[in-house]
């Protein structure tokens, strides 16, 4: 079957053949050219898509295969949803040990991006909490992948873009809590300068630690905004929130992105201005503070029929303090940008992936309406101070980097070409790939 497929970011768009894997115990279905596996489509740029190749459409298998409610091990097909895994166990007492800032999440897409979510700095990334998966090559070999195996394959998927094999199911370690509610302190800031010390010291006694941030503010509040800490909440409160509730969505996509400079600096100022109080602690329930952005069905097309890209980079400690003020003043000069702009800053544990994101320093991501050659020359001028930096770039939320940028981001990448599946591709991977023995 043929289709035009697009990522979340709905840029950039391109024709493929979608022949969907059902199920787990069968051979890969016959395919002409390269493939990739494809979940739930929620990567943001062209990581997930595979122009003029085959999308492997994985979200068929949708099975859970075991759970012990008394240790929390899960063992579940690849195209189940964070979001279905939660509300299985979560009235058991259990919840996913990392999370990123949605639920539509398969678990073969968890582990190929090895997310991240607010409490990176407490148990670091999801590959941490994966006890073994069954990757399912092209030549319909099949391998049962642990942390350690000689043969590396873990460390290589795990991070890999799906680029690997097909994971048809995963085996995962839950966290243990007691409701499904959080307690939670919004603490405002007035500036870049104050996001440092109080982003550390929240680590000390909070699970859950980020921010957002005013991308539009300048001059001596640069930077200023809400930090949100939080920890699931010992038993269910004596007067209990209300459930969350599905609000209404985005049913048809406007003529232009809805995110412009009319919307966004009055948005901004606004809600960094809504709570005047300097500390607000409340308790709720766990969907809005883990996933805001779910509460709204298709929100991606606000931003119009051209999409949006995000922009995630990571900076290291030594040069977080300066780069990120950097990148918020080049930022808010051009007058771009997105109601959600996060800061967080990520912990020491090491990623085992070798293409992993997630390493110590500070993380940026906001997103930017798709408007032309603007933006694209906006984003590389971000890049030039991410390089100089020592930073990275999310492959997960990247459409346009360039190869000797992300090669000297992710040096282990050539010890990761001789993993990567002789029939497997995707448009991100060709991208990056160009001119390979360039190094940077």
């Amino acid at each position: 079957m043929a289709s035009r497929g697009q990522s979340w970011g709905r840029y950039p768009r391109a024709s493929h053949a979608i022949a969907g894997v059902t199920n787990r115990h069968a051979p890969l279905p016959a395919f002409e050219g390269t493939a990739l596996p494809h979940g739930n489509g929620r990567s943001y740029g062209d990581s997930c898509l595979n122009p003029g190749g085959t999308l492997l459409a994985t979200r068929g298998l949708d099975r859970f295969i075991a759970f012990d409610p008394a240790t929390g091990e899960l063992r579940c097909e690849a195209g189940v949803l964070l979001g279905e895994i939660l509300e299985q166990v979560v009235p058991q007492g259990w919840f996913v040990p990392v999370s990123p800032g949605t639920r539509h999440v398969t678990i073969g897409g968890a582990i190929a991006n090895d997310v991240h979510g607010k409490n990176h700095h407490a148990a670091g990334s999801f590959g941490h909490h994966v006890e073994c998966f069954e990757l399912l090559r092209s030549d319909g070999s099949r391998v049962l992948c642990r942390r350690g195996n000689p043969d590396g394959l873990f460390e290589a998927t795990v991070g890999g873009l799906g680029l690997t094999g097909v994971i048809t199911w995963a085996q995962i370690r839950l966290r243990r809590i007691h409701s499904p509610w959080m307690e939670v302190e919004t603490v405002r800031f007035g500036s870049l300068a104050e996001f440092f010390p109080l982003s550390a010291a929240s680590a000390v006694d909070h699970e859950y630690t980020v921010a957002w941030i005013d991308c539009l503010a300048r001059g001596a509040s640069l930077g200023r905004g809400l930090f949100m800490r939080a920890n699931h909440a010992p038993a269910c409160p004596e007067r209990r929130p209300a459930a969350p509730r599905e609000r209404l969505g985005m049913p048809v996509t406007p003529p232009f992105s809805l995110v412009n400079r009319l919307t966004l600096r009055p948005f901004n100022t606004l809600y960094y201005q809504r709570q005047q109080a300097t500390s607000r602690r409340e308790v709720v329930h766990y969907a809005p503070y883990f996933y805001p952005l779910d509460g709204i069905r298709d929100w991606n097309r606000m931003y119009g029929p051209r999409g949006f890209l995000q922009y995630q980079c990571v900076l290291p400690p030594d040069a977080a303090r300066d780069g990120i003020a950097e990148l918020m003043r080049e930022i808010s000069a051009s007058g771009s940008g997105s109601f959600l702009a996060v800061l967080k800053e990520f912990g020491t544990r090491e990623s085992l992936g070798l293409m992993s994101f997630p390493r110590p320093g500070t993380t940026l991501a906001l997103d930017f309406p798709n408007d032309g050659a603007s933006v694209f020359t906006l984003l590389e001028r971000l890049d030039r101070i991410v390089d100089a930096a020592n930073g990275a770039v999310y492959p997960a939320k990247d459409a346009r980097l360039g190869g000797d940028s992300f090669r000297r981001a992710f040096p282990r990448w050539e010890q990761f070409t001789a993993f990567v599946d002789p029939r497997f591709s995707s448009g991100f991977w060709r991208r990056v790939m160009e001119n390979p023995c360039k190094k940077s």
